[in-house]
């Protein structure tokens, strides 16, 4: 895919530090989203009521409670433990979705989608979702692993009966142009080169990185600590640093 260079925009960084922000419009910018008293007091009770309660009296109370805060929510969720909710009106949830503890929810951005899980996905613990004006697309059965990490100022799309395995890293953008010394590199614009797709039923194996442009084809699978710089066709099976495809699964290529 082609590079563009993203307009500038206020990151969280460049917010965060900006003195003319208080401290609490900080807060309320970066995790609730909304503006008005009514927003942050809905938000900061849910969250500090609820989130911490272990057990089934826990995860019944979220069921009820939750939904308040999140633009949209299927049947049967299950909200884990000690969740972290960023811009939760931007996040929406099909059903049967099981979201386990510490997992984060981020669709923190002015004028991007958010998050959108489809029916019957698994989010593992500690696993982060964050978008930095960016959107996050989840098909369904999708099923992501603990501690794993996608990263999206642009969009992360993911078809569905996709798996991730434990550890792996996707970031859509964050890359900056670095031609002038005279500017930090954090201030420099974003580099875009189109998201990351992952297609139909593709699997990634432990600890594999995934970049900005990657387009990986239908029933694709990443080997255990691949880093995946370019797109693969359909059915391929990667492997390496950068990864090349070793070999064709399933229906032969044309």
């Amino acid at each position: 895919m082609n590079k563009t260079t993203a307009p500038e925009k206020a990151s969280v960084q460049k917010t965060l530090l900006d003195e003319r922000i208080s401290p609490f419009q900080k807060y309320r910018n970066l995790f609730v989203g909304k503006a008005g008293m009514g927003a942050f007091v809905k938000y900061e009770l849910i969250t500090g009521l609820f989130s911490w309660i272990p057990g089934a009296l826990g995860l019944f109370l979220r069921r009820i409670f939750y939904p308040c805060l999140v633009g949209k929510v299927g049947r049967g969720v299950i909200f884990g433990r000690n969740l972290t909710l960023r811009h939760p009106h931007k996040i929406r949830i099909g059903d049967n979705v099981t979201i386990d503890d510490y997992a984060v929810l981020d669709a923190k951005g002015e004028s991007n989608e958010g998050i959108t899980l489809g029916d019957k996905v698994i989010i593992g613990r500690n696993t982060t979702l964050s978008c930095k004006e960016g959107s996050i697309r989840i098909g369904e059965y999708v099923n992501i692993s603990a501690n794993c990490s996608l990263l999206s100022e642009t969009l992360i799309d993911i078809g569905p009966y996709c798996f991730l395995a434990g550890h792996c890293y996707l970031v859509a953008g964050g890359n900056h142009s670095f031609d002038r010394t005279d500017v930090p590199i954090m201030f420099q614009p974003s580099v875009i080169k189109g998201g990351i797709v992952l297609e139909e039923d593709c699997w990634l194996a432990a600890s594999v990185v995934v970049v900005d442009g990657v387009r990986l084809g239908k029933g694709s699978i990443a080997a255990a600590g691949s880093i995946l710089a370019k797109s693969f066709p359909p059915y391929s099976v990667a492997l390496g640093n950068p990864a090349v495809r070793i070999k064709t699964r399933g229906p032969v290529e044309t």
